[in-house]
């Protein structure tokens, strides 16, 4: 197996970001600094990252998180804030988890966490357009049709146009809530494009990914998911 695939399946990071680490020089093989992501390994090999040895390919596990506010999406903080990561690894026999992608400290509601390095790549790469459902409160009034017909054919914004949404109104005609399904993953967007058309976001819940749904998991939060569920993930 190439060092950079069994990096990813140990648990360490993305198969892309680990080609990072072994071109960075953190990675050894049998006490040697490797700088080549195709070096072929096995268990046979003992692999260090950073002088910490890797105990081997891990069990690849998923778990869903109901992220509250406050709570950072990395899986550590150099600022001292609780992390997602944390509500999950309380447990040290548990493998090293990271998260799928990223929500805001001011935005809640459901995020991944696995050590399954190439399966996060995939649900975070844009090419796979995996869709996110968000639960929105929004500003400046009652949501307005022109506002949900631009949401829907996508808005322009500082980094380029959007694709197009998927977007209703949620409790009838002078609601300000809207749902939201994008398979984008720019920075702050959904923040982005309601402001875009006029509604800013009080507040923000990210409620479904790609199959899943938080299901009425409480704030904080989490579950294992089933093979079955981490098969129709990889499907997408």
């Amino acid at each position: 197996m190439r060092l950079a695939k069994y990096l990813a399946h140990a648990g360490v990071a993305s198969r892309r970001a680990a080609e990072k680490v072994i071109v960075g020089g953190r990675v050894s093989v049998d006490g040697e600094i490797v700088l080549d992501p195709a070096r072929d390994v096995g268990d046979e090999h003992r692999v260090t990252v950073d002088g910490r040895t890797l105990k081997g390919i891990e069990a690849r596990v998923v778990y869903l998180v109901n992220k509250p506010l406050g709570v950072v999406s990395t899986a550590r903080d150099t600022h001292g804030r609780p992390t997602v990561v944390e509500l999950v690894n309380k447990d040290s026999a548990r493998p090293r988890l990271y998260p799928v992608g990223r929500l805001d400290v001011d935005t809640s509601g459901l995020i991944l966490l696995t050590n399954d390095g190439e399966l996060a790549n995939r649900l975070t790469h844009p090419s796979f357009e995996v869709p996110k459902t968000y639960r929105a409160k929004l500003g400046g009034g009652p949501i307005r049709d022109g506002a949900l017909r631009a949401l829907r054919r996508g808005v322009e914004l500082d980094d380029g146009p959007t694709a197009p949404a998927r977007a209703r109104r949620v409790g009838g005609v002078g609601s300000n809530l809207l749902e939201l399904t994008i398979h984008e993953g720019r920075n702050r967007q959904v923040r982005r494009m309601c402001e875009a058309v006029g509604h800013p976001v009080l507040a923000l819940e990210r409620v479904a990914f790609g199959p899943l749904e938080l299901d009425g998991l409480a704030a904080g939060a989490h579950r294992r998911l089933s093979e079955r569920e981490t098969e129709r993930l990889r499907a997408l």
